[in-house]
């Protein structure tokens, strides 16, 4: 076994799988490619149906003890592993930037906002309490106890690794159920990471497993690990597409799932809103991670009357976001900058207008980047209008007031994150309140999450909510338990 107290990986041979506490290297492998120079990085242990069932029965031997786990030992835990991350903080952002192309802010704040989700969930295992209830007849009574469901599958994707990939595990955790985490097979050893830091927390054997696999074999693994009788609940961060089938799949299994889908969030801006502050969050909100991320602004409303003033502002601030690269920005894959690219064509060939931005950097030095761009004159008829780009895409769209800003909000079959820009607080709870959204941020840009909020979604960006003492109670079930006296 490695030695990871000094801060290392081996990259000699293929990144392992974490199973029952243990690394495994398996014959079967694939390559993770880098998505700054589209060259080979390493291989990755791909796991099989076999190893996928040998980490269940282990979380399940585990479950017997860790269910009964104390909040102090959960708290000890935690608290270590946040430690682990802080001090291991220059090497796991690394991998990050690495293996998805993320610059050291983005990569930073996924280290900062993990470590703050540890130490904050670290003492809500404390708060987890039941209830005493009036019951009907005399001399009965009842309790209602709260209890994990037992192993538990979280499937994280690429994007955020270490924010999502924790959470699909941490609150779970601190409500006493054993996690198969399921990584992204584009950032497996960010994934190992992760794995490794909870085996130095002292987090015991097989109550966290963590496994990934080559494409050619998501459907044999993750339908073998729903359909075991042991899995006892799912949650899922990524596509609306692959999300509706793993919810297809886990219904049929009569199984309950979190699920946190795509976005297309809006931002709208109203005429007495502050117009620098507003156009740097609206920049930021779409061009950061080169907009993938699910909560990246994808239309900016804004009012008629300070739409020209705005439309210069936004592109000052989108130019300032990445002035200090002379290259564009890195998408994970080169997919996503041919959807963008198609995206764009469509609506320029439609009427829209590019207001800032290009295509390509100048040198096309990868397939895998594509500058921000900022298009108006969107409307319903182009495919950017309803299509998430998840990418650095952003449509410009002028309404004449408040409601036709909600309305076009509402159009659309996601609801994740929204955001309002006004001096008026009452007009911006107003709006908020009547756009259908998990989340919307006065103010400051449609990418918010941290650990004291509950984030989610409605619609077709998905349901159940992550963070806080929401996050835990999504991994307890109710129990009732009556007694009658019997003298």
């Amino acid at each position: 076994m490695t030695d990871h107290t000094n801060g290392s990986a081996d990259t000699s041979k293929s990144v392992p799988l974490w199973i029952a506490g243990q690394e495994v290297w398996t014959d079967t492998t694939f390559d993770v490619v880098s998505p700054t120079t589209g060259e080979k990085l390493w291989s990755a242990s791909s796991v099989s149906v076999k190893e996928a069932t040998q980490a269940i029965d282990a979380a399940q031997k585990a479950s017997k003890t860790w269910k009964k786990a104390k909040p102090a030992e959960i708290r000890t835990i935690l608290l270590k592993a946040a430690d682990v991350f802080e001090r291991r903080k220059e090497e796991l952002a690394g991998y990050m930037k690495t293996e998805t192309g993320a610059l050291d802010a983005f990569a930073d704040f996924n280290m900062s906002t993990t470590i703050e989700n540890f130490r904050d969930v670290a003492g809500r295992a404390a708060n987890i309490m039941g209830a005493i209830p009036q019951t009907a007849a005399a001399g009965q009574g009842a309790f209602v106890f709260k209890e994990p469901f037992g192993v538990n599958l979280g499937i994280a994707p690429w994007n955020a690794p270490y924010i999502l990939g924790t959470r699909a595990f941490l609150y779970a955790l601190a409500a006493g159920n054993p996690v198969i985490l399921k990584g992204s097979e584009l950032s497996p050893r960010t994934f190992w990471a992760i794995g490794s830091v909870l085996k130095e927390a002292g987090l015991p054997d097989g109550v966290l497993s963590v496994i990934f696999h080559r494409p050619a074999d998501a459907a044999a693994v993750t339908n073998a690990i729903i359909e075991n009788t042991h899995v006892k609940k799912i949650n899922f961060t990524g596509s609306t597409a692959v999300g509706s089938i793993i919810a297809s799949k886990a219904g049929k299994e009569l199984k309950p799932v979190v699920m946190e889908l795509g976005g297309k969030a809006s931002a709208i801006v109203c005429e007495d809103a502050n117009i620098p502050h507003a156009a740097f969050q609206c920049a930021l909100g779409s061009f950061l991670h080169a907009g993938q991320i699910c909560m990246s602004t994808e239309r900016i409303l804004v009012n008629r009357k300070i739409i020209d003033e705005f439309a210069t502002a936004l592109k000052g601030a989108a130019d300032k976001i990445y002035a200090s690269s002379a290259d564009a920005p890195v998408l994970v894959a080169k997919a996503g900058v041919e959807k963008n690219k198609q995206l764009r064509a469509d609506a320029v060939s439609k009427g829209a207008k590019i207001v800032g931005g290009g295509e390509l950097d100048t040198h096309e030095s990868s397939a895998y980047r594509i500058r921000p761009i900022i298009i108006q004159n969107v409307n319903k008829e182009m495919d950017i209008f309803y299509t998430e780009s998840f990418g650095p895409s952003v449509s410009l769209i002028a309404v004449d007031s408040d409601e036709e800003a909600i309305e076009i909000a509402n159009d659309t079959e996601y609801g994740l994150s929204g955001a309002v820009f006004t001096e008026s607080l009452g007009r911006g709870l107003k709006i908020a309140r009547q756009v259908d959204s998990g989340a919307v941020h006065i103010n400051s840009m449609t990418v918010h999450d941290e650990s004291a909020l509950p984030h989610g979604g409605v619609k077709k960006s998905g349901w159940g909510r992550f963070n806080g003492q929401w996050g835990i109670e999504e991994f307890l079930r109710l129990k009732t338990v009556s007694y009658m006296e019997t003298q």
